[in-house]
Parts: C-alpha cells; sequence; structure tokens
C-alpha cells in the first residue's frame, strides 16, 4: 500500500518535472522580481486550494503552482531552469544539487521517509527546504462583524533581506546550506573525516556571507513595516486561520515562515454562537406567557426578527426561528436562532387580583386541590 502510493506521488513529480514551465503557471515573465513571484503565487493557490476549490483538475492545478513558486522562489533552481531548462533542473535534484557519485533519486526517496542506505540518514538529508518560523497572530472579532464580514489593513513589521545582499556573499566549498559547513577533522596519521558543524556565515550551498559586508552595513535584515489586507468572511468562526504565506521574518539562505491569524470571537451581550447558530434569552412577562405575545428583536446587522407565540409559554420553553444564524460558509445560507423564554412571575397579588384569576382559571386547579372557604389552597 506504501509503495503503491509512493509510485504514483512518485510518477506525479516526475511528470509535472518534465512538462511544468513555472512562468507560464505563475502568469509571469522571466523579469519577475522575487515580490512578484510571491504575490503570484498568494493570489493561485487560494484560487486552487483543493479545501476551497472542489473543481475537477484544482487539486493538480494547486500542485502546478506550489512546483512552480517552488522552482522560481529559489534563486539556484531557477537559474539553473532559465539556463538548462527541465531538463537540467531534472538532473540537479536527481543529484541533489552536487556531491555525485551517489543515487541520484536518494534525496527525493528520504523525503518520503524511506530509508535507502540501510543506515541512520536523517529525513530530507540538506536539501530539505528550510523556512523561518510561523508568526501566529490574534485578531479580535465582535459577532457582528463576523456576521457581516468585513476587509481591513493591519499595519505589520518584519525583518526582511537586504536591498543588496547579494553583493555580500561569496562562494565557498565548504558550505552545505544554511547555517551548515563542513571541516575535515584528521583521525590518525593518513585518516580524515568530513564532518557537518554549525555555521551561521553559510547562507546556502557553495555561498558564503561577507562580513562588514557595505552594501549592507546593518547586517543581513533591515525592519521593514508593511500594510497587510485582511478579507474576514461572513460567518468565519472563532479559532479559524487567515495565512499571509511567506510574509514572516526574511533571513538568508530561508525561505520566510506564514504569518497565520487566528480569529478569536469577543461576547456579545445578547446573542451566543454554536457553529452556525445563534442562541438569545428573552424574558416575558406572565401575561404573555398565558395568553401569547407578538415581539420583535433587532438582529446583529439592525433587521428585525418577529417573534409570534400564540400559545402558553413555560419557564424554558425554546422556539426556532429557521434561517436566522449565521451565514455559513462558501454562501450557503443561514444557521438558525434559538430562542429560550423565561418568564418574569411578580413578586406578590393583591387579594382581588387572586380572586380575578381564580374566576378567569376556574376548572384549571389540581384535582389534588384543597380550598377554604374563602376560595384559598389550604
Amino acid at each position: 500500500m506504501m509503495l503503491a502510493r509512493f509510485t504514483i506521488t512518485f510518477c506525479l513529480l516526475c511528470a509535472l518535472a518534465l512538462s511544468l514551465d513555472p512562468y507560464k503557471t505563475l502568469k509571469l515573465t522571466k523579469q519577475a522580481t522575487q515580490k512578484e513571484i510571491k504575490k503570484a503565487y498568494r493570489k493561485l493557490s487560494l484560487q486552487f486550494h483543493p479545501d476551497k476549490n472542489k473543481d475537477p483538475g484544482a487539486s493538480e492545478k494547486f500542485s502546478e503552482i506550489s512546483r512552480s513558486y517552488e522552482i522560481l522562489s529559489d534563486e539556484e533552481k531557477r537559474s539553473t531552469y532559465d539556463r538548462y531548462g527541465e531538463e537540467g533542473l531534472k538532473q540537479q535534484e536527481g543529484r541533489g544539487g552536487g556531491g555525485g557519485g551517489g543515487d541520484p533519486f536518494a534525496s527525493m526517496f528520504e523525503q518520503f521517509g524511506f530509508n535507502m542506505g540501510g543506515g541512520n540518514q536523517r529525513r530530507g538529508g540538506n536539501n530539505q527546504e528550510q523556512r523561518t518560523e510561523d508568526v501566529e497572530m490574534p485578531i479580535y472579532m465582535t459577532l457582528k462583524q463576523l456576521y457581516l464580514g468585513e476587509v481591513f489593513d493591519v499595519a505589520y513589521k518584519r525583518e526582511v533581506l537586504c536591498m543588496n545582499w547579494k553583493e555580500c556573499t561569496k562562494k565557498s566549498q565548504n558550505c552545505q546550506g544554511a547555517g551548515i559547513a563542513v571541516r575535515t577533522q584528521q583521525l590518525a596519521p593518513g585518516f580524515v573525516q568530513q564532518v557537518q558543524v554549525r555555521d551561521d556565515k553559510c547562507i546556502s550551498r557553495g555561498q558564503m556571507w561577507r562580513s562588514n559586508c557595505r552594501d549592507c552595513p546593518n547586517g543581513k535584515t533591515e525592519t521593514e513595516e508593511t500594510t497587510l489586507t485582511v478579507d474576514v468572511n461572513k460567518g468565519m468562526r472563532n479559532g479559524e486561520i487567515i495565512t499571509f504565506e511567506n510574509v514572516a521574518d526574511e533571513k538568508v539562505g530561508y525561505t520566510a515562515g506564514d504569518l497565520v491569524m487566528v480569529i478569536r470571537e469577543t461576547k456579545h451581550e445578547f446573542f451566543t454562537r454554536d457553529g452556525d447558530n445563534l442562541y438569545a434569552t428573552m424574558e416575558i412577562p406572565l401575561v404573555d406567557a398565558l395568553v401569547g405575545f407578538k415581539d420583535t428583536l433587532e438582529h446583529l446587522d439592525g433587521h428585525i426578527v418577529k417573534i409570534e407565540v400564540a400559545g402558553v409559554t413555560e419557564c424554558e420553553d425554546i422556539i426556532k426561528i429557521q434561517g436566522e444564524g449565521m451565514p455559513r460558509a462558501g454562501g450557503r445560507g443561514f444557521g438558525d436562532l434559538f430562542i429560550t423564554f423565561e418568564v418574569d412571575f411578580p413578586e406578590s397579588l393583591s387579594e382581588s387580583q387572586k380572586k380575578s384569576i381564580r374566576e378567569i382559571l376556574k376548572g384549571t386547579e389540581s384535582k389534588n386541590s384543597k380550598k377554604g372557604e374563602n376560595g384559598d389552597e389550604l
């Protein structure tokens, strides 16, 4: 079963590598900047994401978009594709970016959890994508805002790469990836061993950062303030997320992580929510509970909901008003509104009131009740 799944996935990746034109897929020119690439990827990935787009072929299109972004967002892969085309990129990835002699498909197998050498190999090896940490940010929304939906701007600060960071790099054969270098140590006369060590000067395979570089006097990154447009869809729920891909802090040799905004619903004074349904409690006087009533309430968006009860209402009675709940995702109508009634009993009654009520309700007393000479129950 596992082998069958791998075979299908492997064939899909091979097909993408052989037939994909990343510029055409993302609707870009070869002169596109990294900012334009990120913008195009975000727009298309949201449009074709399988969780939001159920059309036939959307999943395959999403895979093509992701693969195209993987190529164009990586300077080394993009350069190889521009110079040698699909076949050259395929060969580079098969070799794992260099260091020949091994199985050209080994790194791909390792990414799927297969150990090809029988030893203690790390999944993905040095070719596994390195990303900066995702950033999680709560956004507090009222129930009214979630009912209506809202679009607003948020100011966001992050660390971005120095504009001229490429001028501050130099070649280094010892660098095997971001933060990873290879050192040679002598075990005994005539015997040496290569080991991986941590080296923050290494920014990617074969590239090292030049210290005290004039083109980046403040270091590899600088603070940038940007404005993000947040689109909260109608009916979104507490805990749902809105993701801005690749807008977390940037770091040389790393792909920027995501900014994840988490919706936090604030408490409403009248309505409570469960999924797409709304709940409310209304207090009614005893006379309304006995003879029925008509009333109204103002909904979250200001429209008036009519309430009409013809019969007797008991304490904790609940009525359902269809279609007056929260908007459902994707514009699929509305949930329902449930109203629980609390009866407000008078604190006391005069003797004349008691007598009048007994006359009105004559014949409804319990068969087990006993009355005195004045008509009061004993």
